[in-house]
Parts: C-alpha cells; sequence; structure tokens
C-alpha cells in the first residue's frame, strides 16, 4: 500500500481515467463493429464522419496509436467502396 498522499491521489485518478478510457474505447469498438455489419451504402456513408472522430479522439487521448487510428479508418473506408 502507498504511503504517500500524492500517491493515493494518483492511485485515484488512475482508476477513474481508466475507467473513463475503457468506456470510450469500448463504445468506440461497439460503434465499428455496428458499422462494419451495414450492408446499405448511403447509411454507411452517412454514419462514417461521427465514428471516424470517435476513432481521431481516442488517438488524441493517446488510448490508442495514431497508426491503429488510421488503421481503423482505412479499413471503414474499404468496408464502404466494396458495399454496392
Amino acid at each position: 500500500m502507498a504511503n504517500h498522499k500524492s500517491t493515493l491521489k494518483r492511485i485515484r485518478s488512475s482508476q477513474t481515467s481508466n475507467l473513463r478510457n475503457k468506456y470510450y474505447s469500448k463504445t468506440t469498438r461497439n460503434a465499428i463493429r455496428g458499422f462494419m455489419n451495414i450492408e446499405d451504402k448511403a447509411e454507411a456513408q452517412e454514419r462514417m464522419p461521427k465514428i471516424a472522430s470517435m476513432v481521431d479522439k481516442l488517438a488524441k487521448r493517446n488510448i490508442i496509436h495514431k497508426n491503429k487510428a488510421g488503421n481503423l479508418k482505412s479499413r471503414m473506408a474499404r468496408h464502404i467502396q466494396a458495399l454496392a
């Protein structure tokens, strides 16, 4: 167990940020999963900017790596192109 007050506070704040990061990450992953199941091209094009924004925010906050964000957005773009 930590002895310093600052260390105890750091543990508390880390737990808070971990929960917040986990929530944002899981929400984005679920949005991407739902996006990949879309079969309508118009609907996919409509939802793409919102999900891409979510991915960019994760990268900006260092929750995911910027290259992973780019790969996810590229994968979504390829999915739209594959739809007829």
